[in-house]
């Protein structure tokens, strides 16, 4: 059957000599991967600045659930991106928030509250006319709420730290030996508390925002199975730096 249906390029690869293999994140169907022929011939359909890593389509698409890999029977840019192809650091925060969700995200079924936060997202950063520094921390921190594993609780006196293993904002390191110190609890629960716009009114210096990420990246770690780490994020601490 034929599906219409928005998507994220999320990851192509080359296949045969002139088509590629495109895995979109869809409205509809969630994660799901297609074959495009003709892709990189002289007379291609589709061109290839449609299927550039972050861009957001409409597409129809035909579709069996017993199948891996189906094909696309059209696809355009649903959102020309005015911004994030034209600016280094804005382009490198969408890498960082692509490779994140590509390395989560695996539901082949329909997920529209997950696929609207990533669509917009993209959307959102594409518009920021301030600092973007934070974003990608504001992201990966609201992302958790989509794939089942929000911080619990709240900072405060009683509960000063928080238990990246268990979640939950605790007291002290009793049964832990992952609690993140004071200081970076409380700034945690300063990102739960902001919302995603004004997450660049947080202050924060390089060597913060540098080791702040890393303990998300542990966090994400500890509760996504499979999940072995980033490889953006290096490339992004160069360009915030």
């Amino acid at each position: 059957m034929l599906i219409k249906t928005r998507g994220i390029i999320f990851r192509t690869v080359k296949y045969s000599e002139t088509s590629i293999i495109a895995d979109i994140l869809t409205e509809e169907k969630g994660l799901r991967s297609y074959i495009i022929s003709g892709v990189r011939s002289k007379n291609a359909k589709v061109k290839a600045s449609v299927l550039q890593l972050m861009t957001l389509v409409d597409m129809v698409a035909y579709h069996r659930d017993d199948k891996e890999l189906t094909r696309i029977k059209e696809i355009k840019i649903a959102h020309v991106y005015r911004s994030i192809p034209f600016d280094v650091v804005k382009g490198a925060v969408g890498l960082f928030m692509l490779e994140l969700a590509r390395k989560t995200i695996r539901e082949r079924e329909e997920n529209k509250p997950l696929f609207d936060f990533i669509y917009g997202s993209f959307q959102q950063l594409d518009a920021i006319e301030h600092s973007v520094a934070n974003f990608h921390l504001a992201f990966m921190i609201e992302l958790t709420a989509f794939l089942g594993f929000l911080p619990g609780g709240t900072f405060s006196e009683e509960s000063p730290g928080f238990d990246l293993s268990e979640g939950v904002f605790t007291w002290g390191n009793e049964g832990s030996h992952q609690t993140l110190d004071v200081g970076q609890s409380q700034l945690l629960d300063t990102f739960l508390k902001t919302p995603m716009s004004q997450c660049h009114t947080i202050p924060l210096n390089r060597l913060e925002r540098k080791n702040f990420l890393n303990e998300m990246i542990t966090f994400y770690k500890l509760h996504v199975e499979n999940f072995d780490g980033l490889n953006s994020h290096r490339i992004l601490e160069d360009v915030l730096g």
